[in-house]
């Protein structure tokens, strides 16, 4: 707050001031009152009204220069009202009571807000657990029916039906979290059985190597990264060669990298970056499959909030792979004895 502003914003008041001193002046001549009482008098009336205002600016100066320097430094900037105490002079009580106000209601407001997709995830993870027993029935018919044409349809909508599952989820993943040690062997194990009939119908080679390394995360969320991983590879195999999935895992002192590749038919280099976006489905997306661009969301929204990292490299034509990344815990880094020497082919 600058002298020079508060001056300009004060304009009309000391304007009122000049013309009741103008004023005070021609009534003292008028009535000749001698010049060293009139001189007295202004010089009183004029320093009253210089402190007055210098008082006001730096009072108020201080306080505003401590909202706005409060203001920047916070990352949450609606919690300002949290950080200030009620000032000393009107204006700023006023601005303070207002501030109260609009904090309440904002608070009412994300309470009303957070019930209402409270109660829609709710609904959402009840109508999946309603839907789920018809589909495992549907499931089971067609796998006592060779001939069943509905099958690959049928195992659509279950991935569809878990998609929206997982999702709901992920808003509040962390209600949800049993962080533990997890072979990455069974895990993917898991999610490979999963989705095996897919991988056997597609006639998808899958190896993977080094996978007997234990990582600190979530199993079930794992498992489910794990089987979106698939699903991905699953959906853009290539026509040209034999379809092949190798997953392996390299062991650090501080992390374990865990590298699953597919030689499918890659991305392109401008769609790279935004794979892990919000429905972003891609030339591939558009050009080959019915892609919602859902999957490596979800999955790279569980892997943030499990603490790990990933990454996508790729060549078109040539080759996709999904690097995740996971931090050791001291105590389990030291409870790891991996062997090197297996290799297995699913």
């Amino acid at each position: 707050m600058k002298w020079t502003t508060y001056c300009k914003d004060r304009a009309l008041a000391m304007a009122i001031y000049a013309a009741a001193f103008l004023f005070s002046v021609i009534f003292f001549i008028a009535f000749r009152i001698p010049s060293q009482p009139v001189i007295i008098i202004l010089t009183i009336f004029f320093l009253a009204v210089l402190g007055c205002e210098i008082w006001n600016f730096c009072r108020k100066k201080a306080y505003y220069d401590n909202l706005i320097q409060t203001l920047e430094q916070m990352d949450q900037k609606y919690l300002i009202h949290e950080m200030l105490e009620r000032p000393a002079f009107y204006d700023g009580k006023l601005l303070y009571d207002v501030l109260c106000q609009a904090n309440r209601s904002m608070y009412e407001q994300v309470a009303h807000y957070r019930r209402e997709t409270s109660a829609f995830q709710e609904y959402i993870e009840l109508w999946v657990h309603e839907v789920k027993p018809p589909l495992a029935t549907m499931q089971l018919m067609c796998r006592n029916d060779p001939n069943s044409k509905y099958a690959g349809q049928i195992r659509r909508m279950d991935a569809c039906v878990e998609n929206v599952l997982y999702y709901a989820r992920s808003r509040n993943a962390e209600k949800d979290y049993l962080i533990q040690p997890v072979s990455l062997a069974d895990a993917f194990r898991e999610a490979a059985m999963k989705n095996r009939e897919i991988l056997l119908e597609r006639g998808i080679s899958l190896s993977t190597e080094h996978l007997d390394i234990t990582v600190m995360t979530d199993g079930k969320w794992l498992c489910y990264i794990f089987g979106q991983l698939l699903s991905n590879s699953v959906k853009y195999i290539s026509s040209e060669r034999s379809p092949e999935i190798h997953v392996y895992a390299e062991d650090f002192a501080d992390q374990t990298v865990l590298h699953f590749r597919d030689n499918g038919i890659g991305i392109p280099v401008k769609d790279l970056p935004l794979v892990f976006e919000k429905s972003f489905t891609g030339e591939n997306g558009r050009a080959g499959t019915k892609s919602t661009g859902m999957g490596l969301y979800i999955v790279k929204s569980l892997c943030n909030k499990l603490g790990h990292a990933i990454e996508v490299q790729s060549l078109q034509g040539a080759y996709t792979e999904m690097i995740l990344t996971f931090g050791k815990h001291d105590y389990y880094r030291m409870q790891q004895t991996p062997d090197r020497g297996n290799v297995t082919k699913l």
